[in-house]
């Protein structure tokens, strides 16, 4: 039976196996039920001050009809605000593919996700999420949109019932002071496609002293640049073809000029590689809440405070003229110098370096493999003239992809990747202070799997993603703030091909652990792992260990 990755694809289908329900112990397969998604990762923080709550969605999404409604801020909660904590709530039962997810408020996207697959009787799952940042966004009476495209007939009969939830709570001084946020968060205007390009408009205040852009860059659509790192080069035979192999690039422009370069991180969806078994309980890291890619564009502020509007272009390069696939959500953070009615400033300095993107192919005894290296460098330097005077901002990126993907002949069986993404970025800004603020970010993601059909027709996937972060900031000698972030996932599932469903006897393990090291308690550690549905060990190392849930 010929089945190449693209028909692993296909086949990441709701799957389940009558069992015996309730029972004390993890049933020995997967059954029609099991235990409610969830990660291993830490709650939003309280502030311990009073709160409100106010839905901003509610939907049984069941077509590609988008959910409008308006917010208004809570009379009974006015801002300043300590903190916004976005929770969604969803539930959904029958037969179900993954699905992706995008909320906007006032047209700016403040999340992003993607559901789990549901059991025949029904799941319920929830993400939490700190949208503070949003804060200058919120303080004012909005239009509300979210769409999370499904398909539902006599075959895909889930409804995703979801709703949404945000909780504001308000600074109290002189204990519970205002969150620093930006001063106003921008939408691009005019947006349209170029190819697999996001091209728009922006107008930043006369008196814009810094500016970040964000980017909730994700391959989807179940077509080859759902699974971007997997595609090998044209002339090599595989049923992903690209048009020099996997590496892809996540790049900003500002009027024509390269302001941002950074790694996009796979996301693996809840019937990724060609398993749902995996992904049942504990979906893969970002899978629930899509992070976005964070530009510091502060060297081209002053180019952009003449009142106009100025183009942004956001880009993935390595992918093949025409092919869709990528959705790239863009938004700019503003921070205004009170001060002045305008700052002015200009580019001091614009290198971008020559990218590196090699992809070698060997065949050895039936195995063909393709070994990727690509890298790349960015460094800009510009400054601002403010009300305090001169700041200047150097921004240095460095990112890179290693990866090695093997398959065996034309039936691509087996077919594995170990591939190492890096992203580090650093920023130094003269001027602000009495001393230089630098803040240094490395971000590092490993992903390692293997999809292996046997002679009986049964498919094992293994697989492990790692993904890490170390960030620190500090002026002069004192540490302004440091973070180590680890969240790792290891899984292994099984299930037997092209039989009725109680014969497809699958079954499954997984651990999710997630470890933050300045956290707002100092430590947090966590490690929950299941086996076929149901959760065996739920540990947190830094504090009390918390039990398994009881049998249902």
């Amino acid at each position: 039976m010929r089945l190449p990755f693209r028909a692993f694809v296909a086949a990441a289908l709701v799957f389940g196996a009558s069992a015996p329900a309730g029972a004390s112990e993890p049933p020995p397969e997967f059954g029609t039920d099991w235990d409610d998604p969830r990660t291993a990762l830490p709650v939003v923080e309280p502030p311990g001050s009073a709160s409100c709550t106010l839905k901003i969605v509610d939907e049984k999404f069941d077509d590609f009809t988008p959910y409008t409604s308006t917010f208004t801020p809570p009379a009974e909660c006015p801002g300043p605000w300590n903190k916004v904590v976005l929770r969604m709530e969803g539930k959904v039962r029958g037969v179900q593919y993954d699905r992706l997810g995008h909320l906007e408020v006032g047209g700016v996207t403040i999340f992003k996700t993607s559901t789990p697959e549901p059991s025949r009787d029904g799941i319920t799952w929830a993400v939490e999420k700190d949208v503070t940042a949003y804060a200058p966004l919120l303080s004012q009476t909005q239009p509300v949109w979210m769409l999370i495209g499904n398909v539902v007939n006599d075959t895909y009969t889930g409804v995703l019932d979801v709703q949404v939830y945000l909780t504001f709570y308000p600074a109290q001084r002189p204990w519970i002071p205002p969150a620093p946020t930006p001063d106003a968060v921008l939408p691009l205007t005019n947006p349209r496609r170029e190819g697999s390009a996001l091209v728009g408009e922006v107008t930043v205040p006369a008196n814009t002293s810094r500016l970040v852009a964000e980017v909730y860059a994700t391959g989807s659509g179940g077509g080859c640049e759902e699974f971007w790192y997997l595609t090998a080069p044209a002339s090599v035979p595989y049923s992903c073809p690209a048009d020099v192999g996997p590496y892809r690039e996540v790049q900003i422009e500002v009027d024509g000029k390269v302001a941002g370069i950074a790694m996009p991180f796979p996301h693996v969806y809840t019937g990724g590689w060609a398993n749902p078994f995996l992904w049942y309980v504990l979906p893969a890291p970002r899978a629930f809440d899509v992070r976005p890619i964070r530009y510091d564009l502060t060297p081209f502020a002053g180019l952009l405070t003449d009142g106009q509007p100025h183009q942004v272009r956001v880009s993935v390069l390595g992918v093949p003229e025409g092919r869709p696939g990528w959705d790239l959500p863009t938004n700019v953070l503003v921070w205004r110098d009170a001060r002045s009615t305008r700052v002015t400033g200009g580019l001091i300095h614009h290198q971008l370096g020559t990218l590196t993107n090699g992809a070698d192919h060997t065949l050895v005894d039936g195995w063909h493999q393709v070994d990727t290296q690509g890298a790349h460098q960015l460094r800009v330097t510009g400054y601002v003239k403010t009300s305090r005077g001169w700041e200047v901002t150097r921004v240095e990126q460095k990112v890179s992809n290693a990866s090695m993907h093997r398959w065996l002949g034309e039936m691509e069986n087996p077919d594995e990747l170990v591939s190492t993404w890096k992203d580090s970025s650093t920023v130094t800004v003269t001027g602000r202070g009495p001393l230089p603020e630098v803040s240094h970010s490395h971000k590092h993601f490993v992903l390692d799997g293997r999809i292996d059909v046997s002679d009986t027709n049964r498919l094992t996937t293994t697989i492990t993603v790692n993904d890490a972060e170390e960030a620190l900031s500090f002026q002069g000698l004192h540490s302004l703030a440091h973070h180590e972030m680890s969240d790792v996932y290891t899984g292994e599932a099984a299930y037997n091909l092209g039989v009725p469903r109680p014969q497809r006897n699958a079954v499954g393990t997984s651990t999710h652990r997630y470890r933050l090291n300045g956290h707002p308690a100092g430590c947090y550690d966590r490690s929950i792992s299941t086996r076929n549905g149901f959760v065996t060990e739920d540990t947190q190392r830094c504090g009390t260990a918390v039990a398994p849930p009881a049998p249902r």
